[in-house]
């Protein structure tokens, strides 16, 4: 049965500097004209020599091409290109849209860059509603023709976005049939209180997130967290627990993303590391791999639920929480396993076995559009179901982050952003481990702003090769460099992680949204700091010391 509003009349709404949210005007008016002025200046020289630079490190440039004016002008002059190219007198004339200059090119760099803060203001603040921040960064990227129309398209079509689209459409059947709760009785049926839900159960989720895809854990565990939080709610006689919701899906989320370092199977980041090692002759084993990089998972989990914990607890509304109780309790009024209960079980099980099986090879978001579409035949949820329970402005983010992404890396805005970052590091990091802890920063700075995967693939080649120019293992700052990248905390669109924790994290009866986008920052940005504090004096400083490289 749908709610209707009651009828008031027609109640006009005037137009006031008041702001609210997802529609603030002031901050509007403030980016809009700070992204005007930036746009208007002439691009930085260092920008104009990077793109005219021959093969520069960390860009792959378009076949037949050198620089990164030439791959730009292949995608977006590709008439002219090809005249020029098969001028062998050097004449450059030719019928149709001129080449691109560098400065131009240049331009389409500083542009998108300006595009990614924009976004990240407008999401950080929401001074527009998610959705149509989502839709701006389509518009901008066709308004100054950074890419052409049909690559925008696909740009936001990536398998990640379809993966979340389909982890929050299968999260839907999996608490539609209530298999949610019995899942719940296995993950946290020894789990009795608020800190041991800190302290032995996310060290638990994030070592088993370096050997599983950690998204697919979130997007399993989050249904479950939800009706833990409202059932104790209930126990307590409370309506809501803002405090409470935070603990739970904010603790679920950095202790999955802190599993990265773990094993090479943790995340393509890692993958594309193996790759980049093996290029420069320091091939790693997975072995080798987890007897550097293991030993900080559990003990950064261990922070970050001390963190949470000390953080959260004292504005707990309840009294505390027992998952375990709660779990036990929702599952003993159950009915007997079977029906659709059953399907959807035997479609989930099939879901993780694709994703460990051919994950590597089919992605992410195949499979499990695959198990949405089981669904539907075997009536577990209908397209009404779908419309409610999946938060579509959270997969137009993570689609519009995608486009940011290959938007920054097309330009070469990316590769500027890693040399500017670089350029800004002190003399003491530039060499011994002093650099590694200055690929650390760089590393973890830059991954809350792209996919985890494009942060490694931008900066891998950056800084191997200031490795052997500093005289420092390789391993060491491949390692690091990867390791960093496990660190996007901050902003919703880090990591599909994220996305998952926002869009799903709802209140299961009323639909109010748990989290807001300045939860990550308020409690991200802190654990991003503390992660590179154990990074630095628990693994550098600490136990690398003893190992051998």
């Amino acid at each position: 049965m749908s709610y209707k509003a009651p009828y008031t009349g027609n109640v006009e709404r005037r137009w006031s500097w008041k702001g609210s949210p997802g529609y603030k005007p002031i901050y509007i008016l403030i980016a809009a004209v700070v992204f005007a002025v930036v746009v208007i200046m002439p691009p930085p020289q260092s920008m104009i020599e990077m793109v005219t630079k021959s093969n520069p490190p960390g860009y792959e440039p378009g076949r037949g091409c050198e620089t990164i004016t030439e791959t730009v002008n292949q995608k977006l002059r590709p008439k002219a290109f090809v005249d020029v190219k098969e001028d062998k007198t050097g004449d450059s004339r030719h019928e149709g849209k001129p080449l691109l200059s560098r400065i131009e090119v240049a331009r389409l760099a500083k542009v998108m860059v300006c595009i990614l803060f924009l976004a990240a203001f407008l999401w950080g603040t929401e001074a527009l509603p998610l959705g149509a921040t989502d839709i701006l960064i389509g518009v901008l990227l066709y308004l100054f023709y950074i890419l052409p129309i049909e690559e925008i398209s696909k740009a936001y079509m990536k398998d990640a976005v379809f993966f979340i689209f389909g982890i929050l459409a299968v999260a839907v059947g999996v608490a539609k049939t209530g298999l949610d709760k019995r899942i719940g009785l296995i993950l946290l049926s020894r789990i009795k209180s608020a800190k041991g839900f800190a302290f032995l159960f996310l060290p638990m989720l994030a070592m088993a997130a370096s050997f599983l895809s950690e998204h697919a854990l979130v997007a399993l565990l989050i249904p479950v967290l939800m009706g833990v939080y409202k059932v104790t709610c209930k126990m307590y006689g409370v309506e809501k627990d803002r405090s409470l919701a935070v603990f739970l899906l904010l603790g679920v989320c950095f202790a999955a993303n802190h599993g990265g370092p773990g094993s090479p199977a943790a995340g393509g980041r890692n993958a594309i590391m193996v790759g980049y090692l093996m290029e420069y002759g320091h091939s790693i084993s997975f072995l080798q791999w987890m007897k550097y990089g293991m030993p900080f998972v559990p003990l950064m989990a261990v922070v970050i639920g001390a963190y949470m914990y000390i953080r959260c607890k004292h504005n707990f509304v309840v009294k505390d929480v027992n998952p375990s109780e709660v779990v036990k309790a929702e599952v003993a009024g159950m009915p007997k396993f079977g029906g659709k209960e059953a399907m959807m079980a035997v479609i989930l099980v099939l879901l993780i076995i694709a994703w460990i099986t051919i994950g590597e090879h089919a992605g992410l978001g195949g499979p499990t559009l695959y198990a949405v579409m089981a669904m539907f035949l075997c009536r577990i949820v209908e397209w009404e179901d779908i419309q409610e329970g999946v938060a579509f402005d959270v997969v137009g983010l993570y689609a519009a982050a995608c486009a940011m992404g290959v938007g920054l890396k097309f330009t070469g805005g990316a590769l500027w952003l890693a040399n500017t970052f670089v350029g800004f590091l002190p003399d003491f990091m530039a060499k011994g481990d002093g650099l590694v802890v200055g690929v650390s920063i760089l590393t973890g700075t830059m991954t809350n702003f792209m996919s985890d995967g494009a942060t490694v693939a931008a900066l891998g080649p950056i800084v191997l090769p200031m490795a052997t120019l500093a005289g420092v293992n390789v391993w060491k700052v491949g390692l690091v460099c990867a390791f960093s990248s496990s660190f996007a905390n901050f902003l919703v669109v880090g990591t599909p992680n994220n996305a998952i924790a926002f869009g799903m994290g709802r209140d299961p009866e009323t639909g109010e949204r748990l989290l807001d986008v300045m939860d990550f920052v308020k409690y991200g940005l802190p654990v991003t700091i503390l992660a590179w504090l154990v990074l630095w004096f628990w693994t550098i400083f600490g136990y690398w010391k003893f190992l051998s490289w």
